[in-house]
C-alpha cells in the first residue's frame, strides 16, 4: 500500500506556549505547577445510545489508565464530541480555553476534519480514534484499529506460507473500499495474484452471487471482510459453491475478533490478524475489577491514549508532545501490543495471527511482535 504523503505542518497563529490564569486548575496543586491537561472528545450526547455508551466505557478506561499511571499531576478534562462536527468544534475550543495540551479523541473521522483548523492554530496535536487515513497528519494522529493493516499482516502471512492466488468478499461500503484496496496493494506486494474481488451488500439474500462469482476463479486463500452472523453464512456458502476450508484458506479481518466466530464450524482453520488476546485478557480483567462489568473493545485505545500521555508527561509544559516525541519510531507499548506513529500521522501496529480451532477456540499461531526493528537487524 503506498504510503499517504506527510502533509506540509501549519504555521500556528495562536500556539499553546506557557500557562495562563484562566486555565483549569485543581485546588490541590501547588502554586507555580503547571498540570498535564488532557483534554477528552467523545461522543457523549450522541444521538445513538450504542455510541453514547461506547463514549462512556472510553472515559472509563481513561480515567483507569490515569489511576495506574499513579501521576497526580495529570487533569483530565472532558468535552461532548455530540452529534455533528459543530459540536465537536464547540468541544475542542472548550478544550483549549481550559488549557488542554493534547487532545485525545474524536471518534468520528468528521469530527476531526471540524476541529483540526482549530487544534493546528493552537498547535495543540490530536490522538483521534478514527480510521480514516484521509484526515490523518499535520498533528492528527491516528490511535484506532486500521483496517489497512489487519489485512496486509494477513495476507503477507498467508503468502509466505505456500498461498498465492487470493480472492476477496468485501462489503459494498466505505470500510469495504479501504480493505479492496489494501488487499490488492498488499497481495501485489508479496508478489501473488488477485483471482477476483467481489463486492457484496451485507444482507443474507445479497451474498450469493459474488460468493459464487469469487469461488469460480479458484483462489487458494479468500479474504472475507465481514463478522458477525453474516459471516457465519458466507463460510458454509463458500463450500456450497465450491470452495469449503477444507481446500480454501479463509482469511479474515478485525472484524473476526470475536468468540462467536470461533464457533462456526465452516469457518475452522480460518486465519485473522489481531492483538495478542492475552494481553487483551489482563486489562478485561482490571476494567471489571474497577467497573463492574466488561469493556468494549475500543476501550483499550483510550486507556493506551492516557498511558502514552503519561508516558510523555515528563517533558516541559507545552513541549511535552511534540511531533518528534509521538512520532517515536520505536514505538510504544500499549494494551493491544506495540503501536507506533507515522510522520503522516497513521499508525502501525504489531498483530499477531490466529487461527479458529475446530474446538470453537482462537489459537495463536504467529506472535505479535515485541519490536518495530527488522527480523535480523
Amino acid at each position: 500500500m503506498a504510503p499517504i504523503p506527510t502533509a506540509p505542518a501549519t504555521i500556528p497563529t495562536h500556539p499553546l506556549t506557557g500557562d495562563q490564569p484562566n486555565f483549569l486548575k485543581l485546588g490541590n496543586m501547588q502554586n507555580g505547577q503547571t498540570p498535564v491537561r488532557v483534554g477528552v472528545l467523545l461522543p457523549f450526547s450522541n444521538g445513538s445510545a450504542g455510541t453514547r455508551a461506547l463514549s462512556a466505557s472510553m472515559m472509563k478506561a481513561a480515567e483507569l489508565a490515569l489511576f495506574v499511571a499513579g501521576n497526580a499531576n495529570i487533569v483530565l478534562i472532558s468535552a461532548d464530541e455530540g452529534s455533528t462536527p459543530e459540536s465537536a468544534a464547540a468541544g475542542a475550543r472548550s478544550l483549549l480555553a481550559q488549557g488542554a495540551e493534547v487532545i485525545i479523541g474524536p471518534l468520528f473521522s468528521q469530527s476531526v476534519t471540524a476541529i483540526a483548523p482549530i487544534t493546528r492554530d493552537r498547535a495543540v496535536p490530536v490522538i483521534s480514534f478514527s480510521t480514516d487515513r484521509s484526515v490523518a497528519g499535520d498533528g492528527v494522529y491516528l490511535l484506532s484499529f486500521q483496517p489497512e493493516i489487519a489485512v496486509q499482516r494477513v495476507v503477507s502471512y498467508a503468502a509466505a506460507h505456500g498461498h498465492s492466488a487470493f480472492a476477496a468478499l468485501v462489503p459494498d461500503s466505505p470500510y469495504g473500499h479501504v480493505v479492496g484496496q489494501s488487499f490488492a496493494d498488499e497481495v501485489k506486494a508479496v508478489g501473488a495474484k488477485v483471482t477476483d474481488v467481489e463486492k457484496f451488500t451485507p444482507s443474507s439474500d445479497a451474498i450469493a452471487d459474488p460468493v459464487h462469482g469469487v469461488a469460480q476463479t479458484n483462489p487458494d486463500a479468500i479474504l472475507i471482510a465481514q463478522g458477525g452472523p453474516l459471516l457465519k453464512e458466507i463460510a458454509p456458502a463458500l463450500a456450497g459453491a465450491g470452495a469449503p476450508n477444507s481446500r480454501v484458506k479463509y482469511l479474515g479481518t478485525g472484524l473476526w475478533d470475536d468468540p462467536s466466530i470461533a464457533k462456526e464450524p465452516m469457518l475452522a482453520g480460518g486465519w485473522f490478524a489481531a492483538p495478542a488476546p492475552e494481553i487483551e485478557k489482563s486489562f478485561d480483567e482490571k476494567y471489571r475489577a474497577s467497573f463492574g462489568q466488561s469493556p468494549p473493545q475500543l476501550a483499550t485505545l483510550s486507556y493506551d491514549a492516557v498511558s502514552l500521555v503519561a508516558f510523555l508527561a515528563a517533558g516541559p509544559p507545552y513541549k511535552r508532545f511534540t511531533a518528534g516525541a509521538l512520532a517515536d519510531p520505536n514505538g510504544f507499548s500499549g494494551v493491544d501490543g506495540i503501536f507506533r506513529f507515522n510522520p503522516d500521522g497513521t499508525s502501525d501496529r504489531g498483530l499477531a495471527i490466529l487461527s479458529v480451532e475446530q474446538d470453537g477456540s482462537f489459537h495463536v499461531i504467529d506472535p505479535a511482535p515485541t519490536t518495530f526493528e527488522p527480523k535480523g537487524s
